[in-house]
């Protein structure tokens, strides 16, 4: 084959030195046989061997090098919704397709949901030549016209599939009915004399077909398509199968109409009609229960408001929402939805946020607050100011990683890809291996025919294919109603796994609000009492954004305080604060902070430890190298997590506690939520070096935590899961996000991956154990058995092909049952 190339954008470059770098390390991709920048157009041009390495394949490989030279080449991400697919080795050929296309970096296609996920590096392939590769696979891409919704475009194009689905099974049904009456009939000496004529045999021809070549045309296009790809799919086995029963008919009939029995007497037209008919009944099932496995996005873009009330230049309009930008005021009425993101400039009243979070009691909202688009507002009259619109809001974002999650391909199901792949091609050779051993030992050509035709069409790679994906659709989609979204499918089926969660406690188990308890001056100084130390402390504290230092700020402030402000500001991460007030050095932290700067404790120490035995976190304040006070501050522990340590517990997981505080206030707080382990004094950069640690013991880890601080850790975790009242980093690096800010979604989501996954098995062993045990039965194992019955003995081809239909549907409608499990 010759030699391809392949041009990527490169960003960075500023001299020939950084052309000669690019250059040299694209050059050692695999495959690459040379490679040419231009430094006008910033992009580099690479000659390959596509015998050596795909496009993909190439292209990732370019890619990597380039960005360890320390340059970078951009990439994106595209969803295609496709039609046209009949099983999983449809799937497989588009995405194998894309996956040669020159510029796509990576090319997954879900045969459940009917979609393509696309990441390319958009200067070297464009969306047209994505779409022109799908089509040249024989499929096609739902197109939207402008200003068309595409979910609308998507929508009715499933519809018209299936329509396409129904009138095709009307006309087999009205064909293929009188076509089986009396080809039963007559076999049954039903119908007297006159139903043995030669006419009859040829109204039979007549009557089917129609079915054969207009109802299961799609199956011949479907097989031409695969084959022409260099792969087998169902679309095989079922124009096989039924083509050898209907033109081994015609060839019957045409001896017979030349008065020649030579080939036979019987006809098998019912058998090639029922057997077309019956799989396009199962298809169309099939289609309607998938359609129903993608209800959660439905229910997620109905709850898009259509209008929003918006105020310009003093007066009301009711604009569309896609009309809304970022700083208009929008009047929201009680009982109206809020159109988009935003923040209340005037007005109260109490918001329905259940849609989003799946917190059922409202939530209050005053001036300042920020509120999220779809919600119901149902007290007061707000205006709110628009913050996040479009693509932008809450919901939308939600809506996204909702689909990217469905339309991921779970680890598991690589593996079912593998076996199908090879599915169809062992089928048609077990077929073939039946009908010799069969004609050799009866030597009856129409018998060994028959059991060829019950095994192609009994074998089933629709089930298989449909047993992972449709579940996870309908796993995320039933997360998503109680705020639990998975990033994607991954994460979906690595939960179940999990053998310890650990728990961030300030904002995780707590409420990251504490409050100062106890104010303990040291008296042996001089000049010290309680409110003058807190005064210190709470000047000291004012540049400070970390919660304990807040508390104390509001203390002070509380008490009527007059704070100056402070000089020299300095956060110690892990330790605390240092500055300087009223020309005094100050320093407020741990005790590590008073050790690490030398400060004499003054005998506070036996104080301190008491206030931690008491569940407190204790503040050391030292004035110019001596401790001069402890502040005790208690964060409460929040409503839910002690339920939410319980119901782990049930899992069999193991519970761990990470903070900074110090062990004995750590352990009072692990009582009291009923944690089984704690690591006491982290600093912020440790909290990834324990999660390994645990892992380094054996144990598959999830970490639950909602700071930036946490971030590093949710990444190093198995599982990381983000409190959606957190920062956007953490549910950034993290694999599920909590949009209720407690902790009792951690439970609930590990115990969807465990039902998730049990369904997926179940799945997974009705569709291996049907074509194990029914392909064996219909190619003729229990013939020599008398102690069998005799439909299995001889497996007549249309119950086979009515098998076939029943597998895939029953698949699907198993993992619907996912939908009813309670959280």
């Amino acid at each position: 084959m010759s030699e391809k190339q392949l041009t990527l954008p490169v960003i960075g470059m500023t001299c020939a030195n950084c052309v000669a770098a690019v250059e040299r390390n694209a050059k050692k991709a695999e495959g690459v046989t040379d490679a040419a920048v231009n430094f006008a157009s910033e992009k580099v041009t690479v000659t390959y061997d596509p015998d050596v390495a795909g496009g993909a394949a190439v292209t990732s490989d370019v890619i990597e090098r380039i960005r360890r030279a320390g340059y970078d080449v951009p990439t994106a991400e595209i969803e295609l919704p496709l039609v046209g697919m009949t099983c999983t080795n449809c799937a497989n050929t588009i995405e194998r397709r894309l996956n040669k296309t020159e510029g796509v970096l990576e090319a997954s296609v879900n045969y459940a949901n009917e979609r393509a996920t696309v990441r390319y590096t958009p200067g070297a392939v464009t969306r047209a030549d994505l779409v022109a590769a799908v089509r040249k696979a024989g499929y096609d891409v739902v197109e939207t016209t402008a200003g068309e919704d595409p979910f609308d475009a998507e929508a009715a194009a499933r519809e018209a599939e299936i329509a396409h689905q129904k009138k095709r099974l009307t006309v087999g049904i009205i064909f293929t009915l009188p076509l089986f009456i009396i080809s039963m009939g007559r076999d049954l000496g039903l119908l007297g004399d006159w139903a043995n004529a030669l006419w009859v045999d040829w109204l039979l021809f007549l009557l089917a077909t129609p079915v054969q070549f207009y109802v299961g045309w799609d199956y011949y296009t479907g097989a031409y398509k695969s084959l022409r790809n260099g792969s087998t799919n169902m679309d095989v086995l079922v124009a096989l199968g039924s083509s050898v029963a209907y033109f081994y008919s015609v060839a019957v009939l045409l001896f017979k109409t030349a008065g020649s029995h030579a080939i036979g007497h019987h006809l098998y037209f019912e058998t090639s009609a029922v057997i077309i008919t019956l799989i396009v009944a199962g298809k169309l099932l099939e289609a309607r229960a998938k359609g129903r496995t993608s209800e959660a996005i439905k229910k997620l873009i109905g709850l898009q408001p259509k209008t929003a009330r918006v105020v310009r230049d003093g007066q009301e309009l009711d604009i569309p929402v896609a009309e809304v930008v970022t700083g208009d005021l929008l009047r929201v009425r009680p009982g109206e939805k809020i159109p988009v993101d935003g923040r209340v400039v005037d007005g109260r009243s109490s918001i329905d946020e259940s849609m989003i979070t799946g917190e059922s009691l409202p939530v209050d909202k005053k001036i300042g607050d920020a509120v999220i688009g779809a919600t119901i507002n149902r007290q007061g009259l707000l205006t709110i100011e628009a913050s996040n619109v479009g693509r932008d809001t809450v919901l939308s974002q939600i809506i996204r990683m909702v689909e990217q999650a469905q339309g991921s391909k779970a680890p598991i199901q690589r593996v079912v890809d593998r076996v199908a792949a090879w599915f169809v091609p062992a089928v048609i050779l077990i077929a073939l291996v039946t009908f010799v051993i069969w004609y050799m030992a009866t030597g009856d050509f129409v018998t060994a025919l028959l059991r060829l035709v019950a095994v192609l069409v009994i074998a089933c790679p629709c089930a298989m294919g449909l047993a992972t994906p449709t579940s996870i659709m309908v796993g995320v989609g039933k997360g998503a109603e109680y705020g639990i979204l998975f990033k994607n499918s991954a994460a979906l089926e690595e939960a179940h796994r999990l053998d310890a969660v650990i728990l961030d406690k300030t904002g995780t188990i707590t409420r990251g609000q504490p409050a100062v308890t106890d104010v303990i001056p040291n008296y042996e100084l001089r000049m010290t009492n309680a409110d003058q130390m807190l005064r210190l402390a709470a000047a000291a504290e004012r540049g400070s954004e970390h919660p304990l230092g807040e508390a104390i700020v509001r203390e002070a402030e509380m008490r009527g305080l007059a704070l100056p402000q402070p000089e020299a500001f300095e956060a110690i991460a892990g330790h605390g604060i240092a500055a300087t007030v009223d020309g005094q050095r100050v320093l407020v932290g741990n005790r590590r902070l008073m050790e690490r700067e030398g400060v004499h404790l003054n005998g506070l120490g036996e104080r301190a430890e008491a206030l931690e035995a008491a569940a407190r976190t204790t503040m050391w304040v030292a004035l110019d190298g001596e401790a001069a006070a402890l502040i005790g501050v208690a964060d409460t522990i929040k409503e839910g997590s002690a339920d939410a340590v319980a119901a782990m517990h049930k899992l069999d997981l193991q519970v761990i506690m990470m903070t900074g505080d110090n062990q004995a206030t750590a352990e009072a707080i692990a009582r009291e939520a009923g944690i089984d382990r704690v690591f006491a004094g982290v600093l912020p950069g440790d909290k990834a070096g324990y999660v390994k640690k645990l892992q380094d013991e054996g144990l598959r880890v999830g970490m639950v935590g909602d700071g930036i601080n946490d971030a590093p850790a949710l990444a190093q975790a198995n599982v990381g899961l983000a409190i959606g009242t957190g920062t956007d980093v953490a549910m950034e690096t993290a694999d599920v996000t909590l949009m209720r800010g407690d902790l009792r979604s951690v439970p609930q989501a590990i115990h969807l991956s465990q039902a998730t996954m049990r369904n997926i098995h179940q799945n997974l062993f009705w569709a291996f154990g049907y074509n194990v045990v029914l392909i064996p039965i219909a190619a003729g194992v229990l013939a020599p058995f008398a102690w069998a019955p005799d439909f299995l003995r001889e497996l007549s081809p249309i119950l086979a092909a009515g098998a076939m239909a029943f597998s895939s549907i029953s698949v699907v409608t198993n993992a619907l049952r996912l939908r009813r499990v309670k959280l």
